[in-house]
């Protein structure tokens, strides 16, 4: 078996990191956890991230970078049902994918804006609504909406992943995620 890549080590350290950051804060998130999870040593961890503040930013970097990437690919949809679906795809691949990543990301909608955390997590969220093309800050109803399409991915993904296979995880993920946004149906 061929050893992991240095880019595949960090991958592993930055997804396992995002899912503790999200279901225990960063304040409680230890490096020492996070090497547990991924088992590394902490000194191992600590040489690829030097300080937990470093591994912090990039775990928040790599999820804007990912929210981003499907954002720019939908940039020439206005907004509306065919861009929705386009970034519900994208975030439904990254869920199947990482976990983690889009625990964060749920996590950044839920977050108190003037905790120390969610200042951090702001990024993400501002990442998101241009994704989607809205202002989820002042649209209630649509902030609600896509933040159930997102749980609704979420949840869907771990709680159903061993029963949707890496071929069709996207498509029907996103298909749950969609009919939460309340479009009608074509």
């Amino acid at each position: 078996m061929p050893r992991p890549t240095k880019q595949q080590i960090d991958d592993e350290i930055l997804e396992a990191a995002a899912h503790l950051f999200a279901r225990h804060g960063f304040k409680e998130t230890s490096i020492q956890r996070i090497a547990d999870t991924v088992g590394y040593s902490k000194t191992g961890l600590l040489h690829r991230f030097p300080t937990k503040e470093a591994l912090q930013s990039a775990v928040i970097d790599r999820c804007v970078e990912q929210i981003r990437d499907t954002g720019s690919g939908v940039s020439g949809l206005p907004a509306g049902p065919e861009r929705d679906r386009a970034v519900l795809t994208g975030m439904a691949t990254l869920a199947a994918g990482q976990p983690g990543m889009v625990a964060l990301l749920l996590s950044s909608l839920l977050s108190e804006p003037d905790s120390e955390i969610g200042q951090a997590l702001q990024v993400i969220g501002q990442a998101l609504a241009e994704a989607f093309g809205d202002d989820l800050h002042t649209d209630t109803p649509r902030a609600l909406r896509v933040t159930g399409a997102l749980g609704a991915v979420a949840v869907a993904s771990i709680a159903l992943c061993d029963r949707l296979t890496t071929a069709d995880a996207p498509a029907r993920l996103a298909e749950i995620g969609y009919d939460a946004l309340g479009h009608p149906m074509s």
